[in-house]
């Protein structure tokens, strides 16, 4: 087997120990920083690199950390797992995303625990699993965002076996699955790259220190690692596509970026593959050149998360106006309706949040609406508050109703965060396990401090070290058996299969989505071809003035409701939502 490694801080010598047994590693004549060797190893196999003589770390590259990212790495046949099912061909335009995170997911915390209830969420209707990061890091619990190894599958999760079963099950299902991946920086602890090279450069800083290193010297080989690591997971594990985690915060001046070179990268991997892998951005850049191909001009990103399209429609449910929710508060049904059909709320317009002009507009005309993710919930919108408190701790079930038919039937391709289907009424709050004493200190104090700032006492914010905080957040499948549980994932899944029947409700074209509505009366209906879909975020009920031919017809509706009548009103409840069609 060849062992290889990128070491450039090795002067003298590279040191391969494998099953407890030493083999010097060979300087290679062509690659600058490279050390190589032939050693007959079989999977499962321990082994780890010393340089000039110092201590055993990991292999950078490693595809197994059996005991965590400061223990051996171990070797791992990738040909030795029999695959059982083919890669659906599923189109992003028609996709339901579903984001899970694996250790909260189910009680067990594991990825075979998931793959249990995959048949689950096949039958709600999802068409991609969207596994949040699976990366190794320190401890068992914690969000993933703090990952350390990029190549290999976090072992309480169950290891890359359990990654590939997984896959494997979900694929049988007819769905496919999507990983979120780290390339802005590395977690604070078990970090070991900058042992063997210059992974991080001091020419930019960013949250989290020194920048990962995509355009200082010695860049290039740092940006084959990620994107080798990245092309690792769809071709290894048959993953389907990727969510690039921020990258508004990756800092790379080159004129050919690191994310044009991935997008290239995985376009030319699905052509090798006969099949259909795509990229999904992060970015709080507001730029539709993240998402326009690269024969354009654009980066070449097949889709973005909308975070414009949450905020407006988190602060017409709530009235929240906090932090970046200000600008949208001011008017937010209007702000609902220009994210509903010209994408970014910020397009060149004011932030006040950030003292500044922000966002660039979206062509209507050119750009394709399954560019962009639609979403009324996620980890981060979610775990990233005091308590971790969901939409449902704090709305009706109507309202709740509500946020689902603007999610499943706009133009974007819609996403839900686990449990959001049945209205779970568990919290998702921000949890770790850092074996640091001084880094899980630090944790906790922050998070404190950060939340006194907002009005909260100490002992209200839930400790993130406590086992008890991730215990809390697990799902608790027994609420889907009862109302208004039952009744809302009714309601998702109806609106699933609408969506997968009807064509308009797939429709890419921008320019056609037509919305009306009234911000005191908080009503707004949009129209989609030959659909109309109406909702009522208010108490009171509403006539809301179709102008249709009196021919509309009642798909779906979450309390009962009546064709509007022949001058074309429509009279919805409070807090409810209905689906039309005059077709």
């Amino acid at each position: 087997m060849l062992f290889e490694v990128w070491a450039p801080s090795a002067r003298d010598r590279v040191t391969l120990e494998l099953n407890g047994s030493d083999h010097p590693l060979d300087r290679d004549a062509e690659r600058d920083g490279w050390w190589s060797g032939v050693v007959a190893a079989e999977d499962g196999d321990r082994y780890g690199f010393s340089l000039d003589g110092g201590p055993l770390v990991p292999d950078p590259r490693s595809r197994r950390l059996p005991d965590g990212p400061d223990g051996l790495s171990a070797v791992v046949d990738h040909s030795a797992y029999a695959w059982r099912h083919e890669s659906p061909r599923l189109r992003l335009r028609s996709a339901v995303l579903y984001e899970l995170h694996v250790g909260t997911f189910t009680p067990e915390g594991t990825l075979d625990a998931a793959t249990a209830s995959l048949g689950e969420l096949a039958g709600l209707g999802i068409t991609h699993v969207e596994l949040m990061p699976l990366c190794p890091f320190p401890g068992v619990r914690g969000w993933g965002y703090d990952g350390v190894a990029p190549w290999a599958v976090h072992e309480p999760y169950g290891g890359p076996g359990a990654l590939k079963r997984f896959v494997d099950a979900a694929h049988g299902l007819g769905m496919g699955v999507v990983l979120d991946v780290v390339h802005n920086h590395l977690g604070p602890s078990g970090n070991h790259l900058p042992s063997f090279g210059p992974y991080f450069t001091e020419t930019h800083h960013t949250p989290w220190g020194a920048a990962v290193n995509l355009d200082a010297p010695g860049s290039d080989e740092v940006r084959a690692y990620f994107l080798g690591s990245a092309l690792a997971w769809l071709r290894d594990y048959r993953i389907d596509g990727l969510r690039l985690d921020a990258v508004h915060a990756l800092a790379d001046t080159r004129a050919l970026t690191f994310l044009e070179e991935l997008s290239a990268a995985v376009d030319e991997l699905a052509r090798e593959q006969g099949r259909q892998h795509f990229l999904i951005a992060e970015s709080d850049l507001a730029d539709p050149r993240t998402t326009t191909p690269r024969a354009l001009g654009g980066l070449g990103v097949h889709a973005q998360w909308n975070d414009d399209f949450h905020h407006a429609l988190h602060t017409a449910l709530t009235g929240e106006s906090q932090g970046y929710y200000a600008d949208f508060a001011r008017a937010p049904m209007a702000a609902l309706a220009k994210t509903l059909t010209r994408v970014f709320f910020h397009d060149g317009t004011y932030s006040t949040f950030r003292g500044r002009h922000h966002g660039r507009p979206v062509d209507q005309e050119r750009t394709p609406a399954h560019r962009f993710l639609g979403y009324a919930q996620t980890h981060d919108q979610i775990g990233n508050r005091a308590i971790g408190d969901r939409l449902s701790a704090s709305l009706s079930p109507g309202l709740l109703a509500c946020a689902a038919t603007l999610v499943l039937t706009g133009p974007s391709v819609p996403m839900l965060f686990m449990g959001e289907e049945w209205g779970a009424g568990t919290p998702w709050m921000y949890f770790t396990d850092h074996t640091d004493p001084e880094l899980a200190e630090a944790v906790r104090q922050g998070r404190r401090k950060e939340f006194a700032a907002h009005g909260w006492a100490e002992e209200d914010v839930p400790d993130p070290q406590e086992p008890a905080t991730r215990d809390r957040s697990v799902l608790d499948r027994g609420e889907r058996e009862r109302d208004p549980h039952k009744r809302l994932l009714a309601w998702h899944r109806d609106l699933i299969a609408l969506r997968r029947t009807l064509a308009d409700l797939t429709d890419p074209d921008l320019s056609g989505v037509k919305v009306a509505f009234d911000e005191e009366a908080r009503w707004l209906v949009f129209r989609r071809g030959d659909l109309r879909v109406a909702v009522n975020l208010g108490k009171e009920p509403v006539a809301i003035p179709l102008g249709s031919n009196g021919r509309d017809r009642v798909l779906a509706s979450w309390d009962p409701v009546d064709a509007p009548t022949a001058d074309g009103v429509l009279r919805l409840p409070g807090e409810s939502a209905v689906v039309l069609t005059d077709g």
